[in-house]
């Protein structure tokens, strides 16, 4: 059952996406070369705590970290660690979940360590031009199915590989909640969106084959052929007009 937030929930969701917006401007100011993935796991926790976030990922399932980060062929679910020290050239995904009064936002974004290749630059393009063709989609009377839609013919038009194992998600109390949201598909089908969704819209892509595997640590997702991933997020809102999404600056309203 999908969840139609009402406006007491929806307004936690958008304090929630407009701190954790803010935390994104810190940690994109405190990557760079010679720190840990856990450096920057310790910096979130610290600014959660001052911006009175719940992570959402600390113990789901055992999970031990407020985020996770992935660097290069790692796609999603990076476990922090302090044997990984970024260097120049890698590519680091950072994915957020946390809450505000008990509602969530979840946000991902990419960053570049020193001077990115333009082959990257363009790669990543691409995952954002995906999410947000997927956004554009989230309206009322639309499917469900035209935001997977929507993100396929973006990446796919451009020669990369979507993952097909992991998805976007309904979101609110839960950082997981009903309908899953695929990254690829048919347009057209399930269910008919309404106002009052919200949604954690999610592309991962890979620069080679779509393929990918889990780690021995049962958490990290690699691609098979070491080719790099990108991953962005945006936790976003259905209304009676055009769709709100409530992790970007410009359009929390």
């Amino acid at each position: 059952m999908i969840v139609i937030k009402n406006k007491t929930a929806i307004r936690k969701m958008e304090i929630a996406g407009a701190k954790l917006l803010d935390l994104f401007t810190q940690v994109a100011s405190f990557i760079r070369p010679g720190i840990t993935t856990l450096d920057i796991d310790s910096f979130i926790a610290n600014q959660l705590k001052q911006r009175g976030l719940t992570s959402r990922a600390k113990g789901y399932m055992g999970y031990k970290y407020v985020s996770c980060i992935s660097v290069n062929d790692v796609v999603v679910h990076g476990v922090p660690s302090a044997a990984v020290v970024l260097k120049d050239k890698d590519l680091v995904k950072v994915d957020l979940c946390a809450s505000y009064k008990g509602y969530c936002a979840d946000m991902a974004r990419c960053f570049f360590i020193g001077d990115a290749d333009s082959n990257v630059v363009r790669f990543v393009e691409v995952a954002q031009k995906a999410l947000d063709a997927g956004i554009a989609q989230a309206r009322a009377g639309n499917r469900l199915s035209d935001i997977s839609a929507a993100v396929q013919t973006e990446v796919e038009k451009n020669g990369f590989g979507i993952v097909r194992e992991f998805a976007g998600h309904g979101i609110g109390k839960q950082m997981h909640e009903d309908p899953e949201i695929l990254n690829y598909g048919k347009p057209g089908q399930e269910p008919v969106l309404r106002p009052g969704m919200t949604f954690a819209i999610e592309p991962m892509i890979t620069m080679g084959k779509h393929n990918v595997y889990i780690a021995g640590d049962g958490w990290t997702v690699k691609t098979e052929d070491k080719s790099l991933a990108a991953h962005v997020e945006d936790t976003v809102l259905v209304t009676s007009g055009a769709p709100k999404i409530l992790t970007r600056l410009s359009d929390r309203g």
